[in-house]
């Protein structure tokens, strides 16, 4: 299964279809301070893309991809809002 919804992290794995992003926006917003996990995502549907923009949840490891990385983060905002919380 690409995605996997923890207690308190969601991993995504691999390549992550459009039938994961419905699942993925429901545990976001039953966990608002949950974490993704993207070190092994390979590809998101652009669904899945869209709910990680528009949700913008924190990111406890990037992509190992450094090209996904490069633009996936930034589109995410992460980073943002780890800058904006610092004191």
């Amino acid at each position: 299964m690409p995605v996997k919804l923890g207690k308190k992290v969601a991993t995504l794995e691999g390549v992550c279809a459009v039938e994961e992003a419905e699942p993925l926006l429901a545990w976001l917003r039953e966990h608002p301070r949950g974490r993704v996990n993207l070190a092994r995502l390979e590809h998101p549907h652009t669904a899945v893309l869209q709910v990680l923009m528009a949700l913008g949840p924190a990111v406890s490891a990037p992509p190992k991809d450094r090209e996904l990385a490069a633009w996936l983060l930034p589109a995410m905002g992460a980073g943002e809002r780890e800058e904006a919380a610092a004191p």
